[in-house]
């Protein structure tokens, strides 16, 4: 592997790594939030009231859509778009390159 495929493999891997933490970092923020929603709507409401209502929960239900869409882009990228896909589609490109720079 020379030095440019080098290049490209540790830059797909730094994106890779960005991405990852940025999911980390939000599943961690939802956790957290979350945690304090319930907690405040619980220690505000009557003693008639149950914990298991909609409404403690409305907040972790929609946010927790949203947190399995940036779940679903962050691995499904690895299921489709893998190593082996990266890796060709990098050879196929500088081969392309290399073709249209030959013409020139």
């Amino acid at each position: 592997m020379n030095n440019s495929d080098q290049n490209i493999a540790y830059e797909a891997a730094h994106k890779r790594v960005k991405k990852l933490k940025g999911f980390y970092i939000h599943l961690l923020v939802y956790l957290v939030v979350n945690v304090m929603i319930i907690y405040a709507n619980n220690s505000h409401a009557n003693d008639s009231a149950s914990l298991f209502e909609f409404r403690n929960f409305s907040t972790a239900f929609w946010w927790g859509i949203g947190l399995i869409a940036h779940a679903v882009n962050v691995i499904t990228v690895d299921l489709f778009f893998g190593k082996s896909w990266e890796d060709r589609k990098i050879r196929e490109l500088m081969k392309r390159e290399k073709e249209n720079n030959d013409f020139v």
